[in-house]
């Protein structure tokens, strides 16, 4: 019994001194991230999954004055690697993918937050370089309003009988865009090696001339330019809740399959702030900082270990909208067949286009 005493004892005293070196280990980030002052993001603008949220909060609790300049995923790591020593940017959010691509590049340094554990292996690089926040998954925006007679498409495969124009976007700059490729190409027998199945659909949409070039916003969704856009769930949420009249516009996950996947942080490793960034990511992966993803429509990473606000939780898609969707379950094969899809879509969907 007394070796059973001390073996508690001594376990209970050694979980104690661990929390107590990560509470002062803490202090001293956010002494040394008040002290630089400021923290300065790359594509995380105010109205991306609610990232307002956690720049007014770092305001208020550490007086971190913020500036994002928005751009494509791999816009921010050719960014990074020029300027190096003259950095502008601290941090940065880049599509699933892209993580891995800035670790080779050598842009990055690492930050594990204190919640790192309570991340599923799968969402993060084990040496803490880059780990997804909140997940997204590839969705229909409709505005019901502009269906042309044709009934509201709930699966890829409507897509192709439609009389409506869709938009995925820019599949050379934007994850989101290539997401919605694979999403589609998952849904009709192909995987991360393998996008034909999408680039055929793709191709008989623009062949119709309903393929819109325009990007699926709520500008060009509101103008009537796009009827059906193909977006990450809570870009499509949020996009509904903005837009002038939100019950004209429906958004669902495709029920004959999709991707989920989500968004990372990346710290400079030429960052000017950079105990600012890593304080960031820090309150990124904070209860309250879960929170504010969910409060801009994303399912945050943490979502098993945290109670979302019942307001919250009451804007996202039902759980049972999810239940096709798929992981990437390749990411080597998913970065090499992302990087030859802009020449593959220029090649068979865009010269298709009327």
């Amino acid at each position: 019994m007394k070796k059973l005493f001390l073996a508690s004892l001594l376990g209970s005293t050694i979980a104690l001194c661990t929390a107590a070196m990560a509470a002062d280990d803490l202090k001293t980030l956010e002494a040394a991230a008040k002290a630089e002052g400021a923290v300065n993001s790359v594509g995380m603008p105010d109205d991306w999954a609610n990232w307002k949220g956690t720049w007014e909060d770092l305001a208020k609790q550490y007086g971190l004055k913020h500036i994002d300049t928005d751009m494509s995923s791999a816009q921010e790591i050719a960014k990074f690697a020029a300027e190096k020593g003259n950095a502008s940017a601290d941090i940065g959010d880049v599509g699933a993918a892209f993580g891995p691509i800035a670790v080779k590049q050598g842009v990055v340094q690492p930050y594990k937050p204190s919640t790192w554990e309570q991340i599923p292996d799968w969402a993060k690089d084990k040496d803490g370089n880059w780990a997804l926040a909140y997940t997204g998954t590839i969705a229909f925006i409709i505005n019901n309003k502009l269906l042309h007679g044709s009934p509201a498409p709930t699966k890829w495969a409507d897509l192709k009988n439609g009389k409506y124009k869709v938009s995925i976007g820019d599949v050379s700059t934007a994850a989101q865009a290539a997401n919605g490729v694979l999403a589609a190409a998952l849904a009709n027998g192909g995987d991360e090696k393998n996008l034909q199945p999408a680039l055929l659909l793709f191709a008989d949409i623009a062949k119709q001339g309903r393929l819109s070039m325009a990007n699926p916003t709520i500008a060009t969704m509101e103008k009537g330019e796009i009827e059906v856009g193909v977006v990450w769930d809570f870009n499509g949420l949020s996009y509904k809740a903005k837009m002038a009249n939100p019950d004209d516009y429906t958004v669902l996950i495709p029920s004959d399959g999709s991707v989920i996947s989500g968004y990372t942080t990346i710290i400079n490793k030429y960052a000017k702030n950079p105990n600012a960034a890593k304080l960031t990511r820090e309150y990124i992966f904070s209860d309250a900082g879960q929170i504010n993803l969910a409060k801009g429509n994303a399912r945050p990473i943490r979502a098993e270990h945290i109670t979302l606000p019942a307001d919250v939780k009451s804007k996202l898609l039902p759980n049972e909208q999810y239940k096709g969707v798929t992981p990437i379950k390749d990411a080597d094969a998913w970065e090499k067949t992302s990087k030859a899809l802009p020449q593959k879509w220029n090649e068979e969907v865009i010269v298709e286009m009327k």
